[in-house]
């Protein structure tokens, strides 16, 4: 999850970069700056954390949330319809990060 400044036209490029840094590495969009990825276990998700370490903006708010598989299929959607991606998630013994 993240919160970015956009004020300025450099803020902007780095918010941009960001994002698609974190589609790159195969993360998901579930809402504006949102984004998630299913991992096989912990040693993947702190691989992937140290990488996002290396890409993090200068300025802004980046935080990270690990949640098993049981946790996130417990997620309710209170308003709207699920995006494409949320319906293809299978549950298959996975971490999501």
């Amino acid at each position: 999850m993240f919160d970015l400044p956009v004020g300025t036209k450099k803020e902007r490029r780095e918010a941009t970069r960001f994002r698609k840094y974190l589609l790159s590495e195969g993360y998901v969009m579930m809402q504006f700056s949102v984004y998630y990825r299913i991992c096989s276990g912990y040693d993947m998700v702190r691989k992937y954390e140290r990488k996002l370490e290396n890409h993090l903006p200068k300025k802004g708010s980046v935080r990270m949330v690990c949640l098993t598989e049981k946790q996130f299929s417990n997620m309710r959607l209170l308003v709207g319809d699920e995006i494409v991606n949320e319906k293809k998630v299978n549950a298959s013994s996975l971490s999501i990060f």
